[in-house]
């Protein structure tokens, strides 16, 4: 379906992110993969990408919560790949702390990489989308983009930003074939979470199930998770044809959450 497109994933080393990239392989897009990890750890990961889908692979180190990386992020993409059509924002951060006691960096750094930079990767790739009349944006948001919880100030108003950020490039493109949708996940069992599932478990002294269990229970009805290929799969839908009049959606995927 998206054969001779081009996209790219950000923090697609793993988790979510490495979700969405394996979906769009799977239906023959090529994939400039984006994350932390270690040279040989990274570049295995780019080579059985290749051989799995058949499709060219690249990957970049870039740091998103610098600016000038972000944007360089698309410039790099576009070297390997030959063009940019599917932009994914998926690299998030999570840190929690009541509002008076959220240490000032930890603000900045989950600001800078939740919606900072998103701001950037966008604004670098919209240009070469208008000149073909054609790209899908998709912003991994969460249902934090739409609701709140306690302690978790920083993240809810990225993920709030990030979905207002959506809906205004949604419109700026609006009459144009390029999309702007976000994903808005609930409970997906990425290493992020399984942090909080670890930290719940040792502050109330539970087992990791009953840990899982309980931090399930507080928002999520289905009492599952949510798996990346699911949401891989969601952002395979956006890309397609199928969902071409689909502007500056806010798409939950959260076992219930919202239906509260």
């Amino acid at each position: 379906m998206l054969k001779g497109k081009a996209a790219v994933v950000t923090g697609s080393t793993s988790g979510i992110g490495l979700g969405v990239a394996r979906a769009l392989a799977s239906v023959g897009a090529d994939i400039m993969l984006n994350g932390f990890g270690e040279p040989q750890e990274t570049e295995s990961l780019r080579a059985s990408f290749a051989e799995e889908f058949g499709v060219g692979v690249a990957y970049s180190a870039a740091d998103m919560s610098r600016p000038e990386q972000a944007r360089g992020l698309i410039e790099h993409a576009t070297k390997e790949l030959g063009r940019v059509d599917v932009l994914v924002n998926n690299a998030g951060v999570q840190f929690t702390a009541a509002v008076e006691e959220f240490p000032v960096e930890k603000w900045d750094q989950v600001i800078a990489i939740n919606l900072s930079a998103a701001f950037h990767t966008i604004a670098a790739a919209l240009p070469q989308m208008r000149t073909r009349n054609w790209g899908r944006i998709i912003n991994v948001a969460s249902t934090h983009g739409l609701v709140a919880s306690t302690h978790k100030a920083a993240y809810v108003a990225a993920k709030h930003g990030l979905i207002g950020l959506t809906k205004v490039v949604a419109l700026e493109a609006a009459t144009s074939r390029i999309t702007c949708n976000a994903i808005c996940p609930g409970w997906v069992l990425t290493p992020m979470v399984q942090k909080q599932i670890d930290e719940l478990a040792a502050r109330d002294r539970l087992d990791p199930d009953k840990a899982r269990e309980k931090l399930l229970a507080g928002k999520q009805p289905s009492l599952q998770f949510a798996t990346a290929d699911q949401i891989g799969m969601l952002a395979v839908y956006l890309a397609s044809e199928a969902a071409a009049e689909m502007r500056g959606a806010g798409l939950p995927v959260d076992g219930g959450w919202l239906a509260q």
